[in-house]
């Protein structure tokens, strides 16, 4: 037996992007639901690093002070990289305001505030396929709840559910401009303990990072007070993951800090270390958060691009819908604003990832003891630094045996700029967009041959 539902909007999973996609059409008084396939309780339960870049900005349908309480640590101001190849710890400032949060209870407030603005959640319901009419509009999907067959007909469909998502491998996009140059490499593994330490950390002001044993991994630690610590270690997909867990399980029990800590809550995940997508509609279909790639590629944090792509998404189909139109062009404009806002920035910080994958990790590890701080920052959270010429040769005086790494990270540094920049001509409408990317493809190669890395797309 089937039961259908019929709904303005369906929005498939309820993470950041999905209750703020939600939250912004329920508040046009359309009918949308989140599908979510965890239990009420677990619902919010989402392995994170817990570190949120752009505190102070949220979109207001679900307000800033509706999850401010799930903010545990206001008061990191700084990065602090931990570089043991050089015997070096670099403090490195982060623009914009930080804090750590717990995830989980920011999920729990997510919920809230996407039911207060009129948002029906429908729990253990495992999305299992995507239905399409004759001309490839989606139509909705097909899930499985409490073991029975549950369809959702709606005008738009919503995919928040996360990296990988198994709505983008039932869609057929043909003849569609969605991105569908997606593949593993261009994912990372990501797995987190929280720990309780028994004595306050000397460092609960700063982001701790430290790099794992290959350049593709970096170890964290990052305090959501000054005793309780998300710890863990992000690594590419093509990397082996029980290796790099021990990594992380070594240097804990190296750290005096972490003598006698107990675990409270383990987690892994995927996430996106890649460009956000070219296009992220189809007739009827949109993708927001980390199902399109809207995580920063450097730091993997995607919280407040996920609010946001949210925001645009929901603004963008209340509008298709109150046209009767909910064509790709119709949806065109999310794309728009989604590359306006963040999206050319995160491409352009990519190409220092794709860099990152071609540096042997001790040469990476002592460019950055070499560079000033604030500029790698900039590079980090911007995409982009004013490191010049004669910064060049200011640098390289200091850093005898390191000049050939710190020209290419200037020559890298130009293509993220001519990137960034070629992101702000983004296309108005899908059928300049093959245009756009062979121009796009055009500065990769570029950014392929200064770097030395595999082509990633």
């Amino acid at each position: 037996m089937t039961t259908t539902h019929e709904y303005d909007v369906v929005v498939v999973g309820a993470g950041t992007s999905g209750c703020y996609a939600a939250a912004t059409i329920a508040r046009e008084g359309l009918d949308v639901v989140i599908v979510e396939r965890k239990t009420a309780d677990e619902a919010g339960h989402i392995a994170c690093g817990d570190a949120l870049k752009g505190a102070n900005a949220f979109p207001d349908a679900i307000p800033k002070s509706q999850i401010e309480p799930a903010f545990t640590n206001t008061g990191v101001d700084h990065g602090r990289f931990e570089i043991p190849q050089e015997d070096t710890v670099l403090d490195i400032p982060i623009p914009g305001e930080l804090a750590v949060i717990d995830r989980w209870e920011y999920g729990r407030r997510l919920i809230d505030g996407a039911e207060n603005a009129g948002v029906e959640f429908h729990y253990d319901t495992v999305v299992q396929d995507v239905t399409q009419n004759d001309d490839g509009r989606v139509t909705g999907v097909r899930a499985k709840r409490n073991g029975d067959v549950v369809e959702y007909e709606a005008d738009v469909t919503v995919d928040g559910a996360g990296s990988l998502s198994i709505l983008q491998d039932k869609t057929d996009f043909s003849g569609t401009t969605f991105d569908t140059n997606v593949s593993y490499s261009q994912f990372c593994s990501a797995y987190r303990e929280i720990v309780e330490v028994e004595e306050p950390v000397e460092w609960s002001d700063a982001l701790v990072f430290k790099p794992a044993e290959v350049a593709a991994g970096y170890i964290w630690y990052f305090p959501r007070t000054e005793t309780t610590i998300n710890a863990g270690l992000g690594f590419q997909m093509t990397e082996e993951p029980m290796k790099l867990v021990d990594d992380l399980k070594r240097d804990l029990r190296a750290r005096p800090e972490f003598k006698n800590a107990t675990v409270s809550d383990k987690l892994g995940a995927a996430l996106p270390t890649r460009r956000p997508y070219d296009s992220a509609v189809a007739p009827g279909f949109v993708a927001v958060g980390d199902a399109a790639g809207h995580v920063n590629p450097t730091t993997g944090g995607g919280i407040a691009g996920a609010a946001y792509a949210g925001k645009y998404a929901g603004e963008q189909a209340v509008r298709a819908i109150s046209d009767g139109d909910v064509s790709e062009e119709a949806l065109w404009h999310y794309n728009e604003r989604v590359m306006d806002h963040f999206g050319g920035r995160y491409a352009g910080l990519d190409i220092y990832n794709i860099l990152s994958t071609a540096v042997d990790v001790d040469e990476l590890m002592g460019l950055m003891a070499r560079l000033p701080g604030e500029k790698l920052a900039e590079a980090l959270y911007s995409g982009t630094t004013s490191f010049g010429p004669k910064l060049i040769a200011q640098t390289a005086k200091e850093s005898y045996g390191f000049w050939s790494e710190i020209y290419q990270f200037y020559k890298t540094k130009n293509v993220a700029d001519d990137l960034m920049r070629h992101y702000e001509r983004y296309p108005r409408r899908p059928g300049a967009l093959e245009g756009w990317k062979a121009e796009r493809d055009r500065i990769m190669d570029h950014a392929y041959e200064v770097t030395g890395a595999d082509p990633k797309y």
